[in-house]
């Protein structure tokens, strides 16, 4: 049995969230970013991609390094999907990583992993903003989220809306007397309004790409993201406001 499981999330409900997966940068898709990225976590037993059965998710498969194995899961929900993954990949956690933002910080995800293993008993742990909101819902995308094998299999049991079924994060938080969560603090940093590194919109993809040109393929964590964007005030501006408009409920 592995120890923690990096699981990147392909489970793809619409074409706008293929469409991002898809998309090159530096000539290679998003979605192959990702999964190098979740693969350079030293804390991490190995990492997979999962994905539904439907028709559409199905070209995805070739935008994986072919080393990382993909698991198409039967259920056409997220929640049902990484249970059945932990079924055909047995584990004692999980880290559930987005696939649609390319500036997945493995820094991040290795000190989450760390801090779950230190405080034995958690079902789930991510990071929190300081507006007291889980940070992977944030715009900043560099973020994910540890959970343990137990608490998956819980959850997928027992969630019956199709809403929480597809928004994990959100379940696991909405139900704090049935899990045992932790919130680790994010880095003040880049948990600012003036910060957006999601690729939501088209304005979004611009600016990951001129990032992406401005510190190239091997600098792309998030201090060195930090430094760039404190040398950019006018990005930044444009980030303040592109958040302000498209904010999260």
């Amino acid at each position: 049995m592995l120890k923690t499981l990096g699981i990147v999330d392909a489970c793809y409900g619409s074409q706008p969230d293929r469409m991002k997966a898809c998309r090159r940068l530096g000539g290679k898709p998003v979605l192959e970013w990702v999964v190098r990225r979740a693969t350079d976590c030293q804390q991490l037993s190995g990492v997979i991609v999962v994905t539904t059965q439907a028709p559409e998710n199905g070209p995805l498969g070739r935008l994986v390094p072919q080393d990382v194995p993909v698991f198409v899961g039967r259920r056409p929900d997220r929640l049902g999907c990484l249970a059945a993954a932990l079924e055909e990949y047995p584990a004692r956690a999980i880290v559930r990583i987005g696939s649609t933002c390319p500036f997945i910080d493995s820094l991040l995800i290795d000190r989450l992993v760390i801090a779950a293993e230190t405080e034995p008993g958690q079902d789930y742990v991510t990071y929190r903003s300081r507006d007291g909101r889980p940070a992977i819902l944030s715009p900043v995308g560099v973020y994910a989220e540890w959970i343990s094998a137990v608490a998956v299999h819980k959850a997928a049991k027992a969630a019956k809306n199709p809403q929480d079924r597809e928004s994990i994060t959100r379940y696991f938080c909405s139900h704090p007397k049935r899990f045992r969560t932790r919130f680790l603090p994010a880095p003040e940093r880049i948990d600012r309004d003036d910060v957006r590194l999601t690729a939501d919109i088209e304005e979004d993809w611009e600016h990951t790409v001129t990032i992406f040109e401005a510190l190239g393929p091997d600098e792309l964590d998030w201090q060195r993201i930090a430094e760039l964007l404190d040398h950019q005030p006018a990005l930044r501006k444009r980030m303040a406001a592109l958040n302000r408009a498209h904010a999260r409920t």
